[in-house]
C-alpha cells in the first residue's frame, strides 16, 4: 500500500491538471467531446473532462488585417497592381460558424477580393483608379460582408492602400506631369514679359507726352515772350518785319555766346564776319516783304467765270 499511493497522488494530479486550462484574453476555445462539439469557452479558468474532452482550436476575436495584392486590368488598357487591406475579426457569438464552416478564411477573404477588384477596375481608366479607390474598397468591403457574414466573420474595413502601375506607365505619367508643369511655366514666363512689354510701352507712350507738353509749353512762352518783345519794338518805330529779322539776329549771337562759355563743347563752324549780321537781317527782311506780297496776291486774286 505505501508503494501504491505515491503513484495514486500522482495520477491524481495528472487529472486535475489535464481538466484544467486557460483561455486567452480575447480568445476563444473550442471543446470537442469524442470529436463532437461540446462547447465554446470564452477567456478565464476553465475546465474540461481528461481524456474526454479536448480543445480542438482556438480563435482570437481581436481585429485581424489581410493585405491583397492583385493585378488587373485598366478600361485603357495599363496593367495595375494594387494593394487591399482587409480589417476582419470573428463574431463573438458566431464563433462556431467561423471554425467550422470555414477550413481557410483567408483564402475565402481573398477570392472575393480578387472577384470584386477585377470586376471593377477594368470599368475604369487608371487615373479613375486613382481618383475612386474608396468606391472600390466600398465595393470590396461590401460583397466581403455579405458572403462573409455567414461565416461568422464582420467585415471593419477594406482599404486601397496602394496603386502601383507597370514601370513604363508610371515614367510616361512623370515626362506628362513634367511637360504640362514646363507648359505652365512658359505661359506665365510669357504673361510676364507680355505684362513688362505693356507697361514699358505705357511708361514711354507717357513720356513722350509729357515731353511734348513740354515743348508745347516751351513754345507757347517763347511765342509769347516774341511777342512782347515786337510790341516793345513797335512803340519805338520799328515794324513787326524788322523786329523779328532783329530778334533772330539777337538770337544767333546769342547762341554763339552761349557755345563759346562750353568749355567741352565741340567745334561748330558758322558764318561770323562782320556783315553776317546784317546781311542775315537783310535777307530775312526781304523775306518777309516777298511772303507778304505773295499772301496779298493770293487774297485779290478773283476765281475767273466759267462760260
Amino acid at each position: 500500500m505505501i508503494s501504491i499511493f505515491p503513484v495514486i497522488i500522482v495520477l491524481i494530479a495528472v487529472v486535475i491538471f489535464a481538466s484544467i486550462f486557460t483561455v486567452k484574453q480575447q480568445t476563444s476555445a473550442i471543446v470537442e467531446r469524442f470529436g463532437k462539439f461540446n462547447a465554446i469557452r470564452q477567456s478565464g479558468l476553465r475546465f474540461k473532462i481528461p481524456l474526454i474532452d479536448r480543445i480542438a482550436g482556438r480563435l482570437s476575436l481581436k481585429i485581424q488585417q489581410l493585405d491583397v495584392i492583385i493585378e488587373t486590368k485598366t478600361l485603357d488598357d495599363v496593367f495595375v497592381k494594387l494593394k487591399v487591406s482587409v480589417q476582419y475579426k470573428v463574431i463573438y457569438d458566431k464563433v462556431y460558424d467561423a471554425f467550422y464552416k470555414l477550413d481557410y478564411p483567408h483564402d475565402q477573404i481573398t477570392s472575393y477580393v480578387f472577384d470584386v477588384v477585377r470586376a471593377e477596375v477594368p470599368k475604369m481608366k487608371l487615373d479613375d483608379v486613382f481618383v475612386k479607390k474608396d468606391d472600390i474598397a466600398i465595393a470590396v468591403k461590401s460583397e466581403l460582408n455579405d458572403a462573409m457574414s455567414d461565416y461568422g466573420f464582420d467585415i471593419i474595413k477594406t482599404l486601397v492602400t496602394d496603386i502601383d502601375p507597370d514601370a513604363q506607365v508610371k515614367e510616361s505619367m512623370n515626362r506628362i506631369n513634367a511637360s504640362e508643369r514646363e507648359k505652365i511655366a512658359a505661359q506665365f514666363e510669357g504673361d510676364a514679359q507680355r505684362i513688362l512689354i505693356v507697361e514699358r510701352a505705357k511708361a514711354e507712350a507717357e513720356s513722350k507726352r509729357l515731353q511734348g507738353q513740354g515743348i508745347a509749353d516751351q513754345r507757347r512762352e517763347i511765342a509769347r515772350g516774341l511777342e512782347e518783345s515786337v510790341e516793345v519794338l513797335n512803340k519805338v518805330g520799328i515794324n513787326s518785319q524788322e523786329a523779328s529779322a532783329l530778334i533772330v539776329v539777337t538770337q544767333h549771337y546769342d547762341t554763339l555766346q552761349s557755345i563759346g562759355q562750353e568749355t567741352n563743347s565741340n567745334l561748330i563752324l558758322l558764318p561770323n564776319s562782320p556783315q553776317a549780321g546784317s546781311q542775315m537781317l537783310n535777307d530775312m527782311v526781304a523775306s518777309f516783304t516777298a511772303s507778304n506780297q505773295i499772301g496779298e496776291a493770293m487774297k485779290n486774286a478773283k476765281p475767273k467765270k466759267i462760260d
